[in-house]
């Protein structure tokens, strides 16, 4: 596939389409390892990876999580999304790509890679690339000039690589008209429900109790509880101990430009007309002259937000259709398209959104704007003395920990520095009934202790934690007369659900053979009829069942039985295919072009994953023995 890609698009697309095998990779990551920065930690058809490099990815890495998941950060999701392969992962990709990149021609010439930088914000002031900021960013970053111009290099030369491909991708008519079929394809089904908690009188002997209790005696565990105790730093108690300086609010001011940028926005208001996804173009086309009627009686003069009041079906109506100031990422595309090419005081033709039809009236533009370093400083002042507090509560807790080493009672090491030490009551792995955030996490590093261990400093919501396990209670099983009424309760549970399913596939065999009496059909539940819906919907009559949906619509008049019962979130379906239809298309047209471009965007990522499953199954990669 490769040598073919490199001499023409059309034939190795083919191939790659046909035989991919989608990898999808999402990079993560937190935290450091206390490992020696020096060696090589892979090998990459002959391109080391030294733990330096690495470690620059996983710590880049770290910011992303923590933007996505805040203070819900913790060992355990790190290692669950199993960050230290995919970081490795996501370098040994990028010499792969850059590889072939290279191999297929592109090349990337000294004037791309100077204005490429130079157009970066990041090393502009007032519009314009300055030196002095680039080399500062740089510093600030512990990256040489040389080092980053080679990642920008690699960086756009696999963009190039990218392009190439993405742009190779092509999405059909008959495919995308197939897709939309297929998704807006609807089915009316009827259904019989048998519930179990229906079946009333079940008494069981208390030998069939005690039984259960046995047979099941694991899930009746009490669950283990431990005792620990604790030290806690919170970093707003440091602020007051910051010593913060002019100059470092303006190195800061002048190294994230971006971040005091204040985006253009649009105040406006609107009046929509609303359109059903899948109306056909009869209606559509009545809703948008709908609209057109009332666009023109605002630009003869009509007051607009009297005339949202009395014809618009959106939920700002009573306020006139005020939709306030917004920014261009907080509107659907087609909607804040229009928008931000409008002046004030300008009303714009209907346009089509998923919602329906939108007429526009745009009251006020406010241009994108930077703030003046004397309007930044209170923000920039209280952000790094936020930051420089958090640091000084983890060198407090770090000094802690540090001790540790010579002494294993957390009590005098908090006593020889003066710090308050807590101790909890007995908990379980829920954690404990205290003011303490992240609370299941507390109890997951304090169950992971020994007795009378000393935790790592564990950094739980925004403070700081050092915990000691002082004593254990292991998990037991209970004597049966303390959980008889639970054991009960539960196995009553268990044999209404065994007779409701019993019954439930007793009547779907009998409507399978056609056996059912009229007598019997008088003591079944009455089959309830759905009305349409579609592949994704919520299921009129029975809810958010995917089971039932995934089921239902491989079935027809031939085969209007499902192979067995379906468990379901109430209890037990007994489903009956009654009517399916299949989408026209009317209203094929006004969707096709969003279609398309969903499709070829998933097109573009499966072909693009898998030229790099490719080129690593026919790499030559060595990763050091253990490092993973």
């Amino acid at each position: 596939m490769l040598n073919a890609m490199r001499k023409n698009a059309g034939s190795w697309m083919i191939k790659v389409l046909l035989g991919a095998i989608v990898v999808v990779f999402i990079f993560w990551g937190v935290g450091s390892f206390r490992e020696q920065r020096g060696g090589r930690v892979a090998l990459v058809n002959g391109q080391t990876i030294t733990y330096d490099e690495y470690l620059k990815t996983y710590n880049a890495m770290i910011e992303n999580l923590k933007l996505r998941f805040g203070d819900n950060l913790n060992s355990d999701l790190i290692k669950m999304l199993n960050v230290r392969a995919e970081a490795l992962n996501e370098m040994i990709n990028r010499k792969l790509l850059a590889e072939e990149a290279a191999r297929s021609n592109f090349q990337v010439s000294k004037n791309e890679l100077v204005s490429a930088i130079r157009s970066l914000e990041v090393f502009q002031r007032n519009g314009s690339f300055d030196t002095r900021l680039y080399r500062r960013v740089l510093e600030h970053h512990k990256r040489t000039p040389e080092k980053f111009e080679a990642l920008q290099k690699e960086t756009m030369l696999i963009d190039k690589l990218r392009t190439f491909i993405y742009n190779t991708v092509k999405v059909s008519d008959p495919e995308t008209l197939e897709w939309y079929q297929w998704n807006r394809a609807s089915v009316n089904i009827e259904f019989a429900l048998f519930e179990p908690e229906n079946y009333k009188n079940i008494n069981p002997e208390t030998e069939a109790v005690q039984a259960h209790f046995q047979n099941h005696e694991a899930s009746y565990k009490t669950q283990p509880m431990i005792k620990v105790r604790y030290l806690r730093f919170e970093p707003h108690e440091y602020k007051s101990k910051v010593a913060l300086i002019d100059q470092e609010a303006i190195d800061y001011f002048e190294e994230n430009p971006q971040e005091f940028i204040v985006p253009k926005t649009v105040e406006a208001r609107h009046i929509l007309i609303k359109v059903q996804p899948d109306a056909d173009a009869e209606t559509v086309e009545q809703k948008r002259k709908k609209a057109e009627d009332i666009m023109i009686m605002a630009k003869e003069g009509k007051d607009f937000a009297q005339l949202a009041i009395t014809y618009s079906e959106g939920p700002g109506k009573t306020g006139g259709g005020y939709l306030g100031a917004f920014s261009k990422e907080d509107m659907i595309k087609p909607f804040s398209d229009r928008a931000f090419s409008m002046a004030p005081g300008d009303i714009s033709e209907p346009i089509r959104t998923q919602f329906g039809w939108h007429i526009i009236k745009v009251e006020n533009v406010n241009e994108e704007t930077r703030k003046t370093f004397s309007e930044a400083e209170p923000d920039i002042r209280k952000k790094l003395i936020a930051t420089y507090a958090e640091h000084m509560a983890y060198n407090a807790a770090e000094s802690v920990y540090d001790a540790s080493f010579e002494e294993d009672d957390l009590r005098q090491i908090a006593d020889s520095k003066n710090l308050t030490l807590l101790t909890t009551d007995f908990f379980t792995k829920t954690g404990p009934e205290t003011n303490i955030a992240q609370s299941s996490q507390f109890a997951s590093v304090a169950f992971n202790l020994e007795s009378m261990e000393i935790s790592e400093v564990q950094k739980l919501g925004s403070d700081y934690y050092i915990l000691q396990a002082i004593e254990k209670m292991p998990e037991k099983i209970p004597e049966f007369a303390d959980v008889e009424d639970k054991v009960r309760a539960d196995l009553i549970t268990k044999q209404q659900h065994e007779i409701a399913n019993k019954d439930a596939e007793k009547l779907l065999s009998q409507l399978k053979s056609q056996t059912l009496t009229s007598e019997e059909n008088n003591n079944v539940p009455r089959f309830i009829s759905t009305g349409f819906f579609k592949r994704f919907d919520i299921i009129p009559e029975i809810g958010d069942e995917k089971n039932i949906a995934e089921v239902v619509f491989q079935l027809s008049k031939n085969n209007p039985f499902p192979e067995n019962v379906i468990n379901g979130n109430k209890g037990y379906y007994v489903i009956r295919f009654k009517e399916r239809k299949t989408p026209g298309i009317e209203g094929f047209e006004g969707e096709k072009s969003e279609i398309k471009e969903t499709l070829r965007r998933q097109k573009q990522a499966k072909t693009f994953n898998a030229l790099v499953t490719q080129l690593r199954n026919n790499g030559d990669i060595s990763i050091k023995d253990g490092f993973l």
